[in-house]
């Protein structure tokens, strides 16, 4: 046990300190360790105290399950979260990134932002003297694809080999969905209408990264998709900042919806996953995301877990 313990250590102490901006800032060893340190803390067999660190929460974007779970982690870890709302801050005024990143530097140990463009996110910590967090942009949410994927090991023991679906709009969860899955061996397609599909220089990136023969695939076809699908994963149709096409998208991604003729094409032992929150009888029925093969509030748990192990060790916690 204690041998098993200081290789955790050693994996994870390797990212001690640096920033978290993207899925393919962990490598596959460092990801599965921060699986097994986010299950210690959830069953409670690990303690971590950090000695009251401070956590800088800067969210441009609503949030729920984001905002709550960084608050709790870092809750239990000991720690302190100052909630730096943009537009009660000097950042909804117009100060500088470079000068903010700066200050904060010296009031916070980490700082966790939720904004538009990966852009802002990636000028953030090029200023920053402490870790940076993407608690999701446009471009990646990679903090929920840690949840969604240890929500998948728990359920079926190993990742190597699983087939994931996700069905919808190609955004920042499909991204970082690919991202982290090619890493881990999952074979992940992503099916969207035409002209909605994932970046390929993201789908590009992930084959570059795929290990142990995991494979990568954009498709349009969602009865196609699912075949041999032990995952099917879904989520909203427009985005925040997308209010404006709701509409236009609604008509286009109706034959996209999850319901109950589609997860019967799918693998027998099969869990559907979605992000939260849903539009319960849009991309998702009401029967399926009740159903027993949902997940989606264990998954929604898993959140807290991932995140106070990334937060632990970032912060030189172990």
């Amino acid at each position: 046990m204690a041998s098993a313990s200081l290789g955790l250590a050693s994996e994870l102490n390797s990212f001690s300190k640096n920033n978290f901006l993207s899925s393919s800032d962990l490598k596959n060893n460092q990801i599965l360790s921060l699986f097994e340190l986010a299950k210690q803390l959830k069953i409670g067999n690990r303690r971590i105290d950090l000695g009251n660190r401070v956590l800088g929460l800067i969210f441009k974007k609503a949030s729920t399950r984001t905002r709550v779970s960084f608050q709790v982690a870092m809750a239990r870890l000991g720690g302190q979260t100052v909630d730096l709302n943009p537009q009660v801050t000097q950042l909804g005024r117009g100060e500088p990134i470079k000068d903010t990143a700066r200050v904060l530097s010296r009031y916070c140990d980490v700082l966790a932002i939720r904004t538009f463009a990966q852009q802002e996110l990636e000028e953030y910590a090029e200023w920053a003297t402490i870790p940076v967090i993407n608690a999701l942009t446009d471009l990646e949410h990679p903090c929920q694809a840690l949840a969604d994927y240890l929500t998948i090991q728990e359920k079926f023991g190993a990742l190597k080999g699983i087939n994931l679906s996700y069905i919808g709009d190609g955004n920042n969860v499909a991204n970082s969905l690919m991202i982290c899955g090619a890493m881990l061996g999952v074979n992940v397609t992503i099916c969207s209408p035409n002209g909605f599909e994932a970046d390929q220089r993201i789908v590009n990136k992930a084959k570059s990264l795929s290990e142990f023969g995991s494979k990568i695939s954009i498709c349009n076809d969602p009865s196609k998709s699912v075949k041999e699908a032990q995952v099917i994963y879904t989520d909203v149709w427009a985005s925040m900042g997308q209010e404006e096409e709701y509409l236009k998208r609604k008509k286009i991604f109706e034959k996209y919806k999850v319901n109950r003729n589609l997860i019967d094409l799918a693998d027998d032992d099969l869990i559907v996953l979605h992000c939260l929150p849903a539009h319960r009888g849009e991309e998702i029925t009401e029967e399926v995301l009740e159903s027993p093969s949902s997940h989606v509030f264990d998954q929604a748990e898993n959140r807290l877990h991932v995140q106070q192990a990334l937060l632990a060790v970032q912060l030189g916690g172990l």
